[in-house]
């Protein structure tokens, strides 16, 4: 059993790294604002289009940011969840009849 909850948190580091390199985007106001971040939702970058500074309605440029970050952080949930999904299916099936318990 020890041996089970060991390679678990093996199992879960590998995963951690590999959202590390898996990327996700999020954007709004017709692309004036694309953020990216990592499937272990770290924001990397925000790219703003100078356009929208010229215009200088700060709170709309506010509200753009939001949901394009907000964007890029589901897309990296759905895809931690899914890693993390497979991951687990993988342990079920290493413990003989136990996955099917769990409806797999």
């Amino acid at each position: 059993m020890f041996d089970k909850i060991l390679q678990a948190q093996q199992q879960a580091g590998e995963v951690k790294k590999r959202l590390d390199d898996i990327t996700v985007t999020g954007s709004a106001g017709g692309g004036v604002v694309v953020v990216t971040a990592n499937a272990n939702k770290h924001i990397q970058s925000i790219k703003i289009d100078p356009v929208v500074l010229k215009e200088g309605d700060i709170e709309m440029l506010e509200d753009v940011i939001l949901t394009a970050i907000n964007q890029a952080l589901d897309q990296a949930e759905n895809v931690s969840q899914t890693e993390m999904a497979a991951m687990t299916r993988n342990m079920l099936g290493d413990m003989g009849g136990l996955g099917s318990l769990f409806g797999k």
